[in-house]
């Protein structure tokens, strides 16, 4: 999900105060940080994780939901310092802290089809193994890695090749990764924080955007375009992570409390997330029956898939031979879950 904060409030001093003086690594009220609302994806996960672990012990989840905690840099500065016990950020922002996570936005690395979606994140090799150690030595614990939707790129003109992207400009999250897609794939990128993009569309300083459906439609973003186009290039995929020194102090008890509620939430999110998805979708047919809504087929998305292997480089050359060998479990994954 193409967003950052849908709007920024800077920790309150009460607030702040109570973070720094409490015990947060011990306490039983654990803190959880995102970067949505309560009904958007990442909130649907947070809720079926907090009623698991307050179902099934005396501990609390208190939600802190986008914006509460500051923008998603100030959210990761505080799950790494103890402040927070558990926070979900997609690999778009946690890139420049692990490069590695970026190889979720490499363009056809990920299914698209609702059941192979499932399979990859629930037994793909890369996803479930590879991460853990990555994410621990930035002081994360890894528990969840779990898709929103299929990223869908909307226009004010047609595309069905890299030719007609030129001279569009579309805007993306923050993300070097990304720019380097829309360049491959012929466009002229933009990354924009979220909170620009309307204005940046309704004054045409960008021409267009990627998102997946659900946010399509719940921002009124088909309103603001005239073609929406499936490229099957990918989903949009976020983590949820835990303090690792919180979590290393955990009783076994507790760790296996955390452990089923992750696993209970991802199986959760994993068929919401595509109820949400074919939800936003019908919405935009039912209200806006004249927009244009295209497939590329397999035919027209070959020449896109070509232009993607000079994004694996790029990514290769940032992330090193991890990365790299991410990249090529991440591919037997995909491979492995079509079968």
């Amino acid at each position: 999900m193409t967003k950052t904060a849908r709007f920024t409030l800077r920790v309150c001093a009460p607030l702040a105060a109570a973070l720094l003086t409490s015990t947060a690594a011990y306490a039983d009220n654990w803190r959880y940080a995102m970067e949505e609302g309560l009904t958007d994806p990442q909130g649907l996960y947070a809720t079926k994780f907090k009623e698991e672990i307050e179902a099934n012990s005396d501990h609390t989840v208190q939600i802190y939901p986008v914006g509460t905690l500051g923008e998603s840099a100030d959210a990761m500065e505080q799950a790494q310092a103890g402040l927070l016990q558990f926070i979900d950020q997609s690999p778009g922002f946690t890139g420049a802290l692990i490069p590695e996570a970026e190889a979720f936005l490499v363009p056809y690395i990920q299914p698209t089809d609702p059941q192979v979606v499932r399979k990859f994140f629930k037994e793909g090799v890369a996803v479930n193994e590879m991460f853990h150690d990555i994410y621990r030595e930035q002081g994360l614990e890894l528990l969840s890695v779990f898709p929103e939707g299929e990223m869908v790129v909307t226009t004010m003109e047609e595309f069905r090749t890299p030719a007609d992207l030129e001279g569009m400009k579309i805007r993306t999250m923050t993300s070097p990764l990304l720019l380097e897609t829309y360049t491959a794939f012929g466009a002229s990128p933009i990354a924009m924080p979220w909170g620009e993009l309307i204005g940046g569309l309704k004054t045409k300083m960008v021409d267009g955007q990627e998102n997946p459906a659900i946010w399509i439609e719940a921002y009124d973003l088909d309103n603001l375009t005239n073609v929406m186009t499936y490229t099957g290039h990918g989903q949009y995929t976020t983590a949820v992570m835990a303090n690792a020194e919180f979590y290393d102090a955990l009783s076994d008890a507790d760790k296996e409390l955390v452990q089923n509620a992750s696993q209970v939430a991802l199986d959760y999110i994993l068929d919401v997330a595509v109820e949400l998805d074919a939800t936003g979708l019908a919405k935009i047919q039912e209200s806006n029956p004249g927009y244009t809504i295209n497939r590329l087929t397999e035919e027209e998305r070959a020449p896109f898939k070509e232009r993607a292997k000079a994004v694996e480089a790029a990514f290769v050359e940032r992330a090193g031979e991890r990365g790299a060998a991410i990249l090529e479990q991440m591919k037997k994954d995909l491979a492995a879950a079509q079968q």
